[in-house]
């Protein structure tokens, strides 16, 4: 049966060969050309991108240099003239340890770390409980001791009056000796006459010989008397040197007493509290530590040849890094007669003149007095002083303290 459609002259016959592959046209190409100049193109623009802030980003280090740059030019030191040396250095202080003189427990505090405190001013108190036992046991030593002087004296009357009973009784013994004399001499003279019996004269003979007996007897107690008396005395003087003793030792228990309220020895501010209420402590052991704020000094080291020509009390100017719009004026106080810095040999003038000496210029004590919550240790800055009297300071370095 024949088929109604017609065929399509397209269609393939089977027995025709394979047809050749189709070429691109132009519309593919345009298509493929298309999409690859798109990722070009971004890839291209984030390149530029990341230029430009690489760009910017020198710009502004260029800039912040510059204006650095600028900044240490404006604000450069001037050159020092001839005659005035530098040297930096910081500012110090005398620290002082506020410390138990005894072994004892910390009752109390009062001051906390950082604050002012005046000489005399008390900062810490100390346990007194032992001590004041002990001052109460010394108390009564004293009484005691004195009590011992009053009964000593008394010892010293009453032998006193033992001596007047003994010379007394000396005197009459020496009056009854006399009589006895007498009367054996009248014996010795009427018995040759008959006018008294032997007997008689036998027995003023025996009178006289006892009270002469008497007399020596009585000499004997007032001698005894008298060393009674200066025994007692030496019990009043042993009595008096334990009275003596005793107030010696109470005084001392009460020095105790009195050290146990630890006060500050200068003018200050407190920078440490070393140990804490409750804490028992060694003799000697510190409670708080201080600065002594009225003796401020800067120190810094010089060369040989500047150090050489620095004399003591020298003006001086002190510049700190925290205030440099301020010039502190102060003096030269010290100088090391002995280089920091020293190779171990010292051959050559060049070696010479590398050794470094300390110096020390000193803040005026009234200068302080008026800025005393200003004043602070550690900071550093620079030191400026004159090596020859004459040289006028420069108008950078001229003194400029806080009103």
């Amino acid at each position: 049966m024949q088929n109604d459609h017609p065929q399509d002259p397209s269609a393939n016959d089977p027995n025709d060969p394979p047809a050749a592959p189709s070429r691109p046209t132009a519309d593919d190409d345009v298509r493929e050309t298309s999409g690859t100049s798109g990722t070009d193109a971004a890839a291209q623009a984030r390149t530029a991108r990341m230029r430009r802030r690489r760009r910017v980003l020198w710009l502004v280090l260029a800039l912040v240099a510059v204006g650095a740059f600028a900044a240490w030019w404006a604000l450069r030191p001037a050159g020092l003239p001839e005659g005035i040396a530098s040297g930096n250095g910081r500012i110090e202080a005398i620290e002082i340890d506020i410390a138990a003189k005894i072994a004892g427990r910390v009752k109390e505090i009062y001051a906390n770390e950082g604050d002012f405190v005046q000489a005399g001013q008390p900062v810490a108190k100390m346990d007194t409980a032992v001590l004041e036992a002990q001052r109460e046991q010394a108390q009564a030593q004293v009484q005691r001791a004195r009590i011992a002087v009053d009964t000593a004296l008394t010892l010293v009357r009453q032998r006193t009056a033992e001596k007047k009973a003994a010379d007394a009784t000396v005197a009459q013994r020496k009056a009854e000796l006399e009589a006895a004399r007498k009367q054996l001499a009248r014996s010795l003279e009427l018995a040759p006459k008959g006018y008294v019996p032997r007997s008689t004269v036998d027995n003023d003979q025996a009178s006289f010989e006892a009270a002469r007996a008497a007399v020596a007897a009585a000499q004997a107690q007032a001698v005894a008397a008298a060393g009674a008396i200066n025994q007692a005395q030496t019990q009043v003087v042993d009595a008096r040197s334990a009275v003596v003793a005793a107030e010696a030792s109470l005084r001392s228990i009460q020095a105790d007493i009195d050290d146990s309220l630890l006060k500050a020895p200068r003018d200050g501010r407190v920078q440490y509290r070393v140990a804490q209420p409750g804490e028992v402590l060694a003799a000697g052991g510190t409670v708080l530590n201080m600065v002594d704020l009225s003796d401020v000094y800067m120190t810094f080291f010089l060369p040989t040849k500047q150090a050489g020509r620095v004399a003591l009390g020298a003006e001086a100017r002190l510049v700190l890094d925290a205030i440099p719009q301020y010039v502190i004026p102060a003096r030269i106080s010290f100088v090391e007669d002995v280089a920091q810095f020293t190779p171990k040999t010292v051959e050559t003038q060049e070696e010479r003149e590398k050794l470094m000496f300390r110096v020390k210029a000193q803040i005026d004590p009234e200068l302080l007095r008026r800025h005393l919550s200003q004043v602070k240790t550690g900071l550093p800055g620079m030191a400026y002083v004159k090596l020859d009297a004459r040289v006028p300071w420069p108008p950078e370095l001229t003194a400029k303290v806080p009103q």
